[in-house]
């Protein structure tokens, strides 16, 4: 029985691994391990273990690493934290293989651990840039800590092997995103409004903004441009879901509940979950942020992304997807651009350059198959030998 360990740290990372997980747990010949962290275990942003558990997966582990401080020194000692606590899970557990996704800190210390413990490791989504934020640099050093990599396109693969990985332990998947919209039975709008506890209107968009770590405006200042162009939304409902863990992201918590508290058109949430997090996207006119959600799973729903900022910088776009600047001005022009006819009329053309689903069996399929003896020991490939 081969011994599989998925590491998730956060509610998106979740939504992606979720039917990566359920292949692992109904395959007679594997055995899956979960341990979960960061966000997942922080009554501030939801106690969304209880997701993972309420769809029926037992997790083996819990690692708590974060602490109350989201300054760069916190976000430093939570990693410093998380890496002694997984030496322990990882200790006890003893997985053949551990399975990890993207590029947070709490990953980046998971990995670390898993490094000098000689326990290979899956990689999803690496390969992609996020040039606004550190998760960039993060991402690529879990690569060359990993030793088995899913991508979601070409461009990416090809990222990987210039990072000197081999190309045959590479393999091109798509994107784990569009799984859920393809298997999840999504609310109705009356559904929807029910759970939500919020009435729908008109006109409705879908807000998520994370902390920006590497640019040169702060996250609180880029925020007030952002909440200055949505009060002067006339006859919108606006869905809010709540940043990430960063640095910088409690201020922005902070501004959302005072604008929601200002604003009756308004709602938060902390998590909202992938059910109820793809059905809003499914009946909202578009979403707006800094959210990678909104350049590789929104696109299939053919609505528009308004992307604002540098903190996705570098990722794959599908036409849906409108970039402006993190001002007010840039960001009033980008939602009259979305309500164009012209921008309208091309919704139904949209292709979204991570594919159209099947990535999950994919990966599943190779963490059973991919022959692990000797793998923690890797040749660099050289292209300057090609």
């Amino acid at each position: 029985m081969r011994k599989i360990c998925i590491i998730t740290g956060t509610r998106a990372e979740y939504g992606l691994l979720r039917w990566v997980m359920q292949g692992i747990k109904d395959d007679p010949e594997l055995t899956l391990q979960i341990i979960a962290t960061g966000m997942h275990l922080s009554p501030e942003f939801g106690l969304t273990y209880r997701d993972i558990e309420q769809d029926g997966f037992q997790i083996d582990r819990k690692v708590e690493m974060l602490t109350s401080s989201d300054t760069p020194v916190g976000i430093a000692k939570s990693m410093g934290l998380g890496l002694i606590g997984f030496a322990d899970a990882l200790n006890e557990l003893k997985p053949d293989l551990i399975v990890v996704l993207g590029d947070r800190f709490e990953i980046f210390s998971a990995v670390s651990a898993a490094l000098v413990a000689r326990i290979p490791v899956a990689h999803l989504h690496g390969g992609e840039l996020t040039e606004g934020a550190f998760d960039d640099a993060i991402r690529h050093s879990i690569t060359k800590m990993s030793h088995l990599h899913f991508v979601a396109a070409e461009e990416y693969r090809q990222r990987v092997i210039q990072l000197g990985e081999q190309p045959d332990r590479i393999f091109l998947v798509g994107g784990l995103g569009i799984d859920n919209i393809k298997r999840l039975k999504l609310l109705d709008r009356e559904e929807l409004e029910a759970s939500l506890d919020f009435r729908l209107g008109s006109k409705n968009f879908l807000i998520t903004f994370h902390p920006v770590t590497l640019e040169s405006a702060t996250a609180s200042e880029q925020m007030v441009e952002l909440l200055t162009a949505l009060a002067e939304l006339k006859d919108t409902q606006l869905i809010f879901t709540m940043p990430n863990a960063d640095t910088g992201g409690r201020v922005l918590i902070k501004m959302v509940m005072e604008f929601v508290a200002q604003h009756s058109n308004a709602c938060a949430y902390t998590s909202l979950g992938q059910l109820r997090y793809l059905s809003c996207v499914s009946h909202v006119d578009g979403v707006i942020g800094n959210s990678s959600s909104g350049l590789a799973e929104v696109p299939s729903f053919r609505k528009g992304t308004i992307n604002i900022g540098d903190r996705q910088r570098g990722r794959l776009q599908a036409t849906s997807v409108i970039n402006c600047e993190p001002t007010h001005q840039s960001i009033a022009s980008a939602l009259t651009k979305l309500y164009s006819p012209d921008f309208q009329k091309g919704m139904c053309n949209v292709a979204n350059p991570y594919g159209d689903g099947g990535a999950s069996e994919k990966v599943v399929e190779r963490l059973k198959n991919h022959v692990l003896d000797g793998m923690v020991k890797k040749t660099f490939y050289d292209l300057c030998n090609e």
